[in-house]
């Protein structure tokens, strides 16, 4: 794998673990923030994917929509069907809370299942790619 594919893979997976541990740090202190969570939570596991579907030489569309990118992911790898329905859970945090609405704010027990979920999402995608692309 060449040096510039390499870098552009730990950009995004620097990205990743930034947004993840965002959502821990949100959900830690006397204030909570479970809105600001599950969205950070959305974004690491977005990263983690725009990642692997680098590495895999695959152009993926600008999107949010962890649905669709995990769909190509299914095409390369059968292995990235266990996380449909984290897929479903977590997209909308990209944009359902991230403006005021009429729609409920998520509870701090959604925002920590998002942590739990993103965490071994991401995981798991780190584990399919080379040792030299891990920051």
């Amino acid at each position: 794998m060449d040096n510039e594919k390499i870098n552009e893979i730990k950009r995004w997976l620097v990205k990743s673990p930034h947004d993840l541990n965002s959502a821990i740090i949100l959900m830690e202190g006397d204030e909570k923030y479970p809105d600001i969570s599950v969205y950070h939570c959305q974004q690491a596991v977005e990263k983690a994917i725009k990642a692997y579907l680098i590495y895999q030489d695959f152009v993926f569309e600008k999107t949010h929509n962890l649905v669709a990118l995990l769909s190509d992911c299914i095409n390369l790898d059968s292995r990235f069907e266990q996380w449909r329905n984290v897929a479903l859970i977590l997209t909308p945090y990209a944009t359902d809370f991230r403006y005021p609405r009429e729609s409920m704010e998520p509870t701090k027990e959604e925002a920590q299942e998002a942590i739990i979920m993103t965490k071994a999402i991401v995981d798991f995608i780190i584990k399919l790619l080379p040792d030299e692309a891990i920051p």
